[in-house]
């Protein structure tokens, strides 16, 4: 799978994150994704949504993997949630037992009063789920706070109002300079970077779009205020890239600057609360793409 380093990739962030690893099944390859999270601190892992999905829905076997996710699996319907639904949640799990060094039947995934899921009891990893089509996305930090997202790079959005209702002034006015073939990429690209951002912050729907933005062509991404004047600092870093050339993907990552907690087996994580008391109160936007 093709991973393209997008237009809009902060220099920082190469310090911080690797580039996306493949996952193609429960099989792993875990190895990569641990060296990633040992040298960084942080990784995103990706995936196809059939190499995830059980051949057996009503398996057994699929209550321990979901623990209480199990009951709301149940409860759903529509085919194509549920099958998002649980090849989601296992990647998720299988991605954090591999760095806490752990059974997925043991780790268990918890929620936000909006819907965004974090590891019950292990406060020191933040966590970001995205899926869009057939594209599972999986974001995993011990430094502070995740935000991933995932969209179809050339999903129509120019020229349906979305400008309007997702972008900035300063935004707007920038997207009007960048040459017609490139603009609907450009707005893809910020639709991502602002799911991302808003994830991470676990504010949502509840943080609009056009209060704050990004620059739709500056290398050195920074969050913006409505008018394009900074809004954030260092202690946020941003990155976008293709993947398989076919998704545009984003990442925001917060350093909470309390250093990187090096050991993260489950049997020796402390249960501290520090960065949960941080986020205490704060939630996502609600199950599907945009809630993770």
């Amino acid at each position: 799978m093709a991973i393209t380093l997008g237009p809009a990739t902060d220099e920082r962030t190469a310090e911080t994150l690797a580039r996306p690893v493949r996952v193609s099944g429960p099989e792993g390859p875990w190895e990569r994704v641990r060296e990633a999270v040992e040298r960084h601190g942080s990784v995103v892992v990706h995936a196809r949504l059939a190499q995830w999905l059980p051949d057996d829905l009503d398996a057994p076997g699929l209550r321990p993997l979901l623990g209480r996710d199990h009951a709301r699996f149940r409860k759903m319907t529509h085919p194509q949630v549920r099958a998002r639904f649980v090849a989601s949640r296992l990647l998720l799990k299988h991605v954090a037992c591999a760095v806490i060094e752990a059974a997925p039947e043991a780790v268990e995934l918890a929620y936000k009063p909006g819907g965004r899921p974090y590891l019950r009891g292990l406060d020191q990893i933040d966590i970001s789920l995205s899926h869009t089509e057939d594209l599972l996305l999986v974001g995993l930090t011990r430094r502070g706070w995740i935000g991933v997202d995932a969209e179809a790079k050339d999903r129509p959005m120019l020229g349906l109002g979305t400008e309007n209702q997702v972008c900035t002034p300063y935004e707007r006015r920038t997207l009007a300079q960048i040459a017609e073939e490139r603009r609907n990429a450009a707005l893809v690209r910020l639709w991502t970077l602002k799911e991302a951002y808003s994830k991470a912050i676990g504010q949502g729907m509840r943080f609009r779009f056009t209060e704050f933005g990004f620059s739709p062509q500056d290398r050195n991404v920074q969050v913006l205020r409505p008018d394009g004047a900074p809004g954030t600092g260092e202690e946020w870093a941003f990155h976008t890239c293709l993947i398989d050339r076919a998704y545009t993907v984003s990442v925001a990552l917060f350093d909470a600057g309390f250093g990187d907690t090096s050991d993260t087996a489950a049997a020796t994580m402390l249960d501290a609360g520090l960065i949960a008391a941080l986020v205490d109160g704060t939630d996502g936007t609600g199950e599907g793409n945009r809630a993770e």
